[in-house]
């Protein structure tokens, strides 16, 4: 499970979420194309920009990047957007990095994708 803050929430404002589709497309010798969905579910990608941590929320952070070893792992997301839970989620890269700007002033951004079940 993601790792949440003091607060208890997940992410901090300006939040980002993004919806995706994967649909492909085959061009015909005569211009005309035709269009399918690879996966008729969409994908959920979320944008954790968060600010203002102390040293014990980047601490829970690092820990969790490391535990999943970048985008290798995975874990349950739950959106908070509408409160639900998805199963299978991975971290979107394999650095971590953070600024550490004076007391309780630490800075990250993570990115959250959804993987195909």
């Amino acid at each position: 499970m993601f790792p949440t803050l003091k607060t208890g929430a997940v992410m901090q404002y300006p939040a980002k979420r993004t919806l995706q589709f994967n649909t492909d497309a085959i061009r015909f010798l005569d211009g005309t194309e035709q269009r399918f969905r690879d996966n008729p579910s969409v994908l959920h990608r979320w944008t954790i920009q968060l600010d203002l941590l102390d040293e014990s929320e980047l601490a829970a952070l690092d820990e969790f990047f490391v535990s999943n070893q970048g985008r290798f792992g995975s874990f349950s997301f739950t959106d908070p957007w509408d409160g639900t839970t998805y199963p299978n989620c991975s971290l979107g890269a394999d650095t971590f990095g953070f600024q550490l700007r004076g007391e309780m002033r630490g800075k990250t951004t993570l990115i959250v994708c959804e993987n195909r079940t």
